[in-house]
């Protein structure tokens, strides 16, 4: 196959959905009938989700792309000469040479798209595991400061400060400890965790073995949702390929240090993306929420200390090793350092992956990336930060994507998903679907959340059907109060946010006056 051509189809699941499988088998069997050779790459998604299925040929001049291609393209490109890089509709020339891509910052998501996900040669020839070589030289509180020192907080919402979480397990005496990743990525429009375990999974796996060294933990569990079985299939066979070549073990890379890791699957509960949900879910028992104090970090998993991170968060590990704390903190602004891959979904023309350092606006977003509306028509309000996220008017938009300047407008950057409404959009009913979310996916050990988001369902019922609006509009906000303050974890403690955004900036779809004006809405 020396002289074979290459040929790179996504094996991501979001191009499985659109037909890519089919269409690189149309590509074999098309190629085979006209005797060329080809060798089909399956890689993962660059993430311009909108181009999928995104078909790469490498050309003399480089990789370039074709997309959306359908099976019934196929004979077509073969015949333009798409082999040779040759024009069509469906070209876009020079894959890195899309706007798209060419304005990213990528550091997490280097590198993927671009090769098979599981090559470990590959993955090495393209910087995978030099974080590693350097942490297996250093001892643990090396470790801890650097990563302390790079910046990087949780990607999964909270934002915590990820070095802070490590000291505390490093300094935690114990006969055990544990990783455990949560890729339980269950946030509406988000997608970025599930492209890392497709499309890269050893960055993954580097990331949480880095953890483990500098905290004295032995044994990692990345709990992943039912709903991603592309990703499991992917990490299990990662983690066997890792040990084989000795990158996980008894005695990683001849280092005579340990790091062993398992995948287990969740059975699709929304909270067990908090994190002592997940604790309780891994430990075989209900998913519910622990009270804290005590922190994982002192007594997590099976009463051990624990780290407990995010995709993203363990992902953006092996560079800060790699290249230095130094590198990865030159990227954002105030406290928000380094990159986070932001997620396009909902009404947008160009939905997919966009990572850029931390201080880009919503609307640079929106326009620059997104091209708009999916629709034609103008976008009224984004959803920030998942379905527990504020939902923005357009005065925000130019805010700077920052988790202390979100904070300021009583928003969040979150996980990085952004949801995209046009002007058609009911803002009243987003807000009932908002508290029918927590209803349904309370765990239920609490009170405000449980019974909350039931009372304020039917509330906002009543607000809707202007059954004693003005009253009900009060007793609306004192609910979301007793929310807010009294819930023990964040679904029910921030299911206020996109409920209150959408009466605060979109009342009139309530019924109610906006900026002093008498409604006209029955």
């Amino acid at each position: 196959m020396a002289d074979a051509i290459k040929i790179f189809v996504p094996i991501d699941a979001a191009a499985i959905a659109v037909g890519a499988n089919e269409v690189a088998l149309a590509i074999e069997q098309e190629a085979a009938q006209r005797g060329v050779a080809v060798q089909i790459v399956r890689n993962g998604s660059r993430g311009l989700l909108w181009l999928e299925t995104l078909v790469e040929v490498l050309a003399p001049q480089g990789r370039i792309a074709y997309g959306p291609v359908q099976v019934e393209d196929v004979a077509g490109l073969f015949e333009a000469g798409w082999l040779q890089g040759a024009a069509h509709a469906l070209c876009h020339g020079l894959t890195d040479e899309i706007p798209y891509l060419k304005k990213q910052q990528r550091l997490t998501f280097a590198r993927v798209g671009i090769t098979d996900p599981l090559d470990l040669v590959e993955y090495q020839a393209l910087g995978g595991f030099e974080g590693l070589k350097k942490a297996l030289a250093m001892p643990p509180e090396a470790i801890v400061e650097e990563v302390t020192q790079s910046g990087l907080r949780g990607r999964g919402g909270a934002a915590f400060p990820t070095g802070v979480k490590w000291k505390t397990v490093l300094n935690t005496p114990a006969d055990q400890k544990y990783i455990v990743c949560n890729a339980d990525e269950g946030d509406s429009g988000t997608f970025s965790d599930r492209m890392v375990m497709e499309g890269d999974p050893y960055c993954l796996i580097e990331g949480m073995t880095i953890a483990g060294l500098a905290t004295g933990a032995d044994y990692g569990y990345i709990y992943v949702r039912s709903e991603y079985p592309h990703a499991v299939a992917a990490l299990n066979n990662a983690i066997s390929n890792a040990h084989a070549a000795g990158w996980l073990g008894r005695d990683i890379n001849g280092s005579g240090r340990e790091f062993n890791l398992e995948v287990r699957v969740g059975a699709g509960a929304y909270i067990c993306g908090e994190e002592t949900s997940l604790l309780e879910s891994l430990e075989g028992k209900r998913g519910q929420v622990r009270a804290k104090p005590p922190l994982p970090a002192i007594t997590g998993l099976f009463g051990k200390p624990t780290v407990i991170n995010n995709v993203i968060s363990l992902a953006s590990v092996p560079i800060v090793l790699a290249k230095g704390a130094a590198f990865y903190r030159d990227y954002g602004m105030g406290r928000s350092k380094g990159t986070l891959p932001f997620q396009l979904a909902g009404n947008i023309k160009h939905g997919g992956l966009v990572e850029l350092a931390f201080g880009v606006t919503l609307r640079e977003l929106l326009y620059d990336f997104g091209g708009g509306s999916a629709s034609g028509r103008p976008l009224r309000a984004v959803q920030v930060g998942g379905p527990l996220g504020a939902y923005l008017p357009e005065s925000q938009w130019d805010v700077p994507l920052d988790y202390e300047a979100y904070v300021g407008i009583s928003a969040m950057v979150g996980h990085g998903g952004i949801v995209a409404f046009d002007d058609t959009v009911d803002m009243a009913r987003m807000a009932q679907y908002a508290m029918e979310f927590c209803a349904i996916e309370s765990c239920g050990k609490c009170t405000p959340c449980r019974i909350g988001s039931t009372r304020g369902t039917e509330v906002i019922d009543k607000i809707r059907n202007n059954d004693h609006r003005e009253q009900q509009v009060h007793l609306l906000r004192d609910l979301c109060d007793t929310m807010l303050g009294g819930s023990l974890c964040a679904l029910g403690g921030m299911t206020p946010y996109p409920v209150l955004s959408a009466l605060d900036h979109f009342p009139e779809d309530f019924g109610m006056p906006k900026s002093g004006q008498p409604s006209t809405r029955v």
